[in-house]
């Protein structure tokens, strides 16, 4: 049994895309679906959260 049901589904192109590296990187959009930071530094952070300094970046 999988751990996502259809409606938790990753849609690539719009919840993530692939690098040419082939690494699953998330989008905003994603971000801002799952509803909270998850702290890593994400490379399209919804909630412009800097991990260098720990703090979140004004919008």
């Amino acid at each position: 049994m999988s751990g996502q049901n259809s409606e938790n589904k990753l849609i690539e192109g719009e919840d993530y895309y692939l690098t040419p590296e082939g690494y699953k990187v998330f989008t905003e959009k994603f971000h801002l679906k799952r509803g909270y930071c998850c702290k890593n530094g994400c490379r399209h952070c919804a909630y412009g959260y800097d991990k260098n300094t720990g703090t979140f970046k004004k919008k």
